[in-house]
């Protein structure tokens, strides 16, 4: 059950960690003052919640190690964050329509995770549910100003969406991890999350005046280490120092 658990707190660690970093890469580039404050912000929040979720991963692994050793030190193949999160930040509509997508999703997973029997996972899960709170508000109320805002805001997050939305089924996708940690009430079955999601999601985008996806094809594989040529690039630049300087401190 340890070797379990581990996996899926390397996911929820990993997941959050490479966005956090993506939305890094906006930081003093950001479209507006206010939005590039805004975008660091919830960077740090997701950071702050990997600290948490890969040093409890630490551990559980219980070979001494620590969170940012596990930030930093592992290869793109042992990463197990979503799909999702590595794609690159392209244009402000990319990015928060990624973020929508995520947040929205990570909502009702802490919601779920926050009643788990690991009383470690439930507190994690509470203290991240407040910011996850103002993180999704924040994204869905974007999303409907450019949805529902000039032709080209529209036509940007449109494609945003669509472009995007292939990699949404591996967030409710369950394999023998999440099958294991269900029936012991540690995690919920992902299955569970698919239709508050689906309804949160149609919801915003009716307001925003864009058209929900029709398309059931998905990619997978980032929760096994089957990650996209983004996360390479990605890793070269976060892991950097750490490679370069092992076991460097400020």
């Amino acid at each position: 059950m340890n070797d379990h658990k581990l996996e899926y707190l390397l996911r929820l660690g990993d997941s959050t960690l490479v966005l956090g970093q993506r939305l890094s890469e906006w930081c003093g580039r950001g479209p507006a003052l206010e939005e590039d404050i805004a975008l660091t912000n919830v960077a740090l929040d997701l950071i702050g919640q990997t600290r948490l979720w890969l040093g409890y991963a630490a551990e559980v692994k219980g070979t001494g190690g620590t969170a940012d050793q596990l930030a930093f030190l592992r290869d793109a193949h042992q990463f197990r964050n979503l799909l999702l999160v590595e794609q690159r930040n392209g244009s402000y509509a990319d990015t928060l329509a990624r973020q929508f997508l995520f947040d929205s999703w990570h909502y009702f997973l802490l919601e779920g995770l926050q009643r788990s029997t690991d009383a470690r996972i439930a507190e994690i899960a509470a203290k991240s549910l407040k910011e996850v709170t103002y993180h999704v508000r924040r994204s869905s109320d974007l999303v409907v100003r450019l949805g529902d805002g000039t032709e080209e805001s529209h036509r940007r997050m449109q494609d945003a969406i669509d472009d995007l939305w292939m990699y949404t089924g591996e967030l409710f996708e369950a394999d023998e991890v999440e099958a294991a940690l269900a029936l012991d009430g540690i995690v919920p079955d992902p299955a569970t999350l698919a239709a508050p999601w689906r309804q949160h999601v149609a919801e915003v985008l009716e307001a925003a005046t864009l058209r929900l996806p029709s398309g059931t094809w998905s990619q997978s594989g980032g929760r096994h280490g089957r990650h996209t040529e983004h996360l390479g690039y990605l890793l070269a630049e976060m892991q950097f120092l750490q490679r370069a300087h092992p076991g460097a401190q400020w």
